[in-house]
């Protein structure tokens, strides 16, 4: 159960997310709803997970779309240090890069709050296809057709192939496992795909089910450790 304070550590996150959201500062939003989320889920507070999945994913949803109005998809090639330097607007990355560099990418647009969507693709498949991939907690990778021009890729093909990510990333969930557990699987993959709105509305559902699991039996809640191992076995 969640203490006094974490609780109203959290609501005051949640507060300032939403005047964050109200004032279009999304990067705020963002990293603030973030943090809320992540301090709920130690907690097991789903009930709380559920409320700030909607700030988080509507302050990514902005930034999405500010990053998916710049003209033209751009290529990422060359040596990528801690602190690679990356304009606004849709990026591709292929080898030698690799999905840990593309969410090196990513980070640190979103800690320097330039709306930056990337993207790292792997080697074409003999069967023509372009396999994409995201590195986080979780490992998520997608076949996908390659665009009609490989050399210049369009807007439609990027925003497609990063659907195609997400939708992925939910296919991978384990409907069999209880709620509790799913909803650890489920914000793994959210680490790793977090440009995807299907995603967080799956991550809101679960939450919800989870919060319903536990409190028809409150004795069968997952305990911290057990929650701990989930994550272990998610980073494996």
């Amino acid at each position: 159960m969640t203490s006094p304070a974490k609780a109203a550590r959290i609501d005051d996150l949640m507060h300032k997310a939403h005047l964050a959201l109200k004032s279009g500062r999304w990067f705020e939003a963002e990293r603030v709803a973030q943090r809320a989320m992540e301090i709920s889920h130690e907690a097991g507070d789903f009930g709380r997970m559920a409320r700030i999945v909607m700030p988080l994913q509507e302050s990514r949803r902005q930034r999405m779309q500010l990053a998916s109005e710049v003209i033209g998809v751009k290529w990422i090639e060359g040596e990528i240090t801690e602190d690679h330097r990356v304009g606004p607007g849709m990026h591709i990355m292929q080898p030698p890069l690799v999905g840990a560099d593309a969410r090196r990418v990513r980070l640190t647009a979103i800690r320097r709050e330039v709306p930056a969507l990337v993207l790292c693709r792997e080697p074409t498949t003999r069967l023509g296809e372009v396999p994409i991939v995201a590195i986080g907690l979780m490992t998520v990778r997608v076949r996908i057709a390659a665009p009609d021009k490989p050399a210049k890729p369009t807007k439609q093909w990027f925003l497609k192939a990063l659907e195609q990510l997400g939708d992925a990333a939910i296919g991978m969930i384990d409907t069999g496992m209880d709620a509790v557990r799913q909803v650890d699987f489920a914000m793994s993959l959210l680490d790793s795909v977090p440009d995807h709105e299907e995603l967080h509305t799956t991550v809101a559902a679960l939450c919800q089910r989870a919060e319903s699991e536990m409190r028809e039996n409150p004795a069968g809640g997952a305990s911290t450790d057990s929650k701990a191992g989930s994550h272990e076995s998610a980073r494996g």
